[in-house]
């Protein structure tokens, strides 16, 4: 019976091709499922992100980062910018996008967390270094006394009361500013620690002592 025989090879190929045919739409969906889920993640992680560069923003002062739709190009539409071809493609590129601005960040944080001024230093190198150095200008300041000292133009009085106690504290008070000011790190919620006691004391010592080694050089000189 050929009639029958073709009929049947109809139906068993009308059949494996069904079944093909489900086993393709069972695999698109799955791959659907699975794209919209790294797209959801993806989402998520980005939403986090901006985010914290928002609280990153606020905390350290600095302007929001405009809404990325309001970039030019920022089109992800048809015909936009490089949504077209494969979407697992875009969302393997769009998820290795997603890992750099998390290192990035993290980058950034790190950064954060130091100082303008000599961020590798310690606290304490840095205090010192900042009233040592403010200590050094108070002490050419009195150099350039001394020397109007000696023209006539500043008296002793105001000479010995500038050396010993003006300029030091002009010194001490300058150094406090300076490390509130550059000594503070971006993200920092407390004032960073300025060691008073330690900065009056190198501001109180160096710049009487400079004027003592100037006086004696010049006694030496002369």
């Amino acid at each position: 019976m050929a009639g029958y025989d073709e009929y049947a090879a109809a139906v068993r190929q009308l059949s494996a091709r069904i079944r093909e045919g489900e086993r393709g739409a069972v695999a698109e969906a799955e791959r659907r499922r699975a794209l919209h889920a790294g797209v959801s993640q993806l989402g998520q992680r980005l939403a986090a992100q901006e985010q914290r560069l928002a609280q990153l923003a606020a905390t350290a002062g600095l302007p929001a980062v405009p809404d990325p739709d309001t970039f030019p190009g920022a089109d992800t539409g048809p015909g936009g910018s490089g949504m077209d071809g494969d979407p697992a493609v875009v969302l393997a590129e769009a998820g290795r996008l997603v890992d750099e601005v998390d290192r990035l960040g993290q980058q950034a944080e790190a950064l954060a967390q130091r100082p303008a001024l000599l961020p590798t230093w310690s606290p304490t190198a840095r205090a010192v270094a900042v009233y040592a150095g403010c200590a050094a200008v108070g002490a050419l300041v009195m150099l350039v006394l001394v020397v109007a000292n000696g023209v006539g133009v500043v008296d002793g009085v105001t000479l010995g009361a500038l050396t010993c106690a003006g300029l030091p504290l002009i010194s001490f008070v300058a150094g406090w500013l300076v490390l509130g000011r550059w000594g503070r790190p971006a993200l920092a919620t407390t004032d960073p620690p300025r060691y008073a006691p330690l900065g009056f004391f190198i501001c109180a010592v160096a710049v009487p002592l400079a004027y003592c080694v100037t006086l004696v050089l010049f006694r030496l000189v002369r």
